[in-house]
């Protein structure tokens, strides 16, 4: 509760710095005798923490071996803004009220970061001793929730510097149940443009909003082609999972915006839509069908104006997390927390920027999602209690 009172009050708002509070558990870690190393932003104005316990050994001086292997238990420092959200207390100075810890990040995921470098002593102190067989990494990132990304950045200095973990745990929350993949997400931007004219001749211009709509529609079909996918229609079980809470594929289209004056034909028109693949698809289940559209609507614009077009940017891109390499680290995280069921989301973390490094990736922390983003978001104290007991059962095991 200390720490995550501590850490709360760092407002890491995904638009802001994060440094003080890297900088403060950058301190922490020196006092326990370790190293984190820190990777930056390109404006420096952000970090990602990595640091490493070591696998005990009779040597004095830390060794390769002391420093590869193990399981990385990770997590983000940035949360979500709160502006136009109404809070009953200050969202960056935490309370305890009926036997929950009220504040931005207590869920997600702050929560599990406070128990981590709560047990952070104690997995040191075995490893004075000599009783740590494999190391533990502790890996904490920024703008995880703008798209993940700081995560890449820390993973790609740790394999520079010889740094292979067996596993990974990601503490968002699950409410301490074990969630063993993600679906991915691709974010797309779609720009319409059309020609101007006065609203009383509309065959003179190319109304924007009126082709935009076209391809909304068709997007719309292409997701209900999905939801009618079931386990005896999908194609080599690759389209359809039930373990998911969506069992398929998703489109939905989120923004839209247009035109200036009714009597005006639009000449531009801007909408974004996400795209949430399984595991094992890929965006080309959107990719063929959606630009083939768009070259047809395109034609008929350019009939009027040569000008008009359609374009299309994905502009965030976070990867799907596999459970196809990590039954080990599922058999011990069912041991763990007496738990051996499997779930699957739909929302996205950085567990597959892990498992597309190559290391086995499961999900599993305090807290429920529901609380996460929303006013007055809270963690249960039971929760983070469990948390605890998971972590200290989980560096016994090593």
């Amino acid at each position: 509760v200390d720490w995550l009172k501590r850490l709360i009050g760092f407002a890491t708002v995904s638009h802001e710095s994060n440094l003080a509070l890297i900088e403060d558990v950058q301190r922490f870690t020196h006092s326990l005798g370790l190293e984190p190393v820190l990777t930056f932003n390109a404006e420096r104005t952000k970090a990602n923490l990595f640091v490493t316990v070591p696998a005990g050994q009779s040597q004095t001086v830390q060794s390769q071996s002391q420093m590869t292997g193990g399981i990385v238990l990770s997590g983000h420092t940035d949360v979500v803004p709160v502006a136009g959200q109404a809070w009953t207390s200050d969202p960056f100075c935490a309370e305890v009220r009926d036997s929950k810890l009220y504040g931005r990040g207590a869920c997600d995921m702050k929560g599990f970061i406070a128990c981590t470098l709560t047990m952070l002593p104690k997995a040191v102190a075995l490893s004075q001793a000599g009783q740590l067989s494999r190391p533990v990494h502790v890996a904490l990132s920024f703008d995880e929730e703008v798209g993940c990304l700081g995560a890449p950045l820390m993973l790609a200095d740790s394999q520079k510097r010889g740094i292979s973990p067996e596993y990974c745990i990601v503490g968002e929350p699950s409410m301490m149940r074990m969630v063993t993949a993600h679906k991915g997400i691709s974010v797309f931007r779609c720009r319409v443009h059309g020609k101007s004219a006065h609203s009383s001749l509309p065959p003179q211009g190319v109304n924007a909003i009126s082709y935009a709509s076209k391809l909304i529609g068709f997007i719309d079909e292409l997701a209900g082609e999905f939801a009618q996918t079931n386990e005896q229609t999908a194609d080599d079980r690759s389209s359809y999972d039930a373990l998911f809470d969506v069992p398929y594929a998703t489109l939905s289209v989120g923004t839209i915006q247009g035109g200036t004056a009714t009597n005006i034909v639009p000449n531009l028109c801007e909408f974004t839509f996400d795209y949430r693949n399984l595991p094992s698809m890929t965006t080309d289940a959107i990719l063929t069908p959606i630009p083939a559209k768009i070259e047809a609507l395109s034609e008929q614009m350019q009939a009027v104006d040569e000008g008009a077009c359609i374009e299309i940017e994905k502009f965030d891109d976070v990867t799907a997390m596999t459970d196809s390499d990590s039954d080990a680290l599922q058999k011990l995280v069912a041991g763990l927390t007496d738990d051996d069921t499997r779930t699957k989301v739909a929302y996205a973390t950085e567990g597959g920027q892990f498992t597309n490094a190559g290391i086995p990736t499961v999900i599993c922390g305090p807290g429920s999602i529901e609380q996460a983003h929303k006013a007055d978001e809270c963690g249960s104290l039971d929760q983070l209690a469990q948390c605890d007991e998971f972590l200290a059962k989980l560096i016994a095991s090593l």
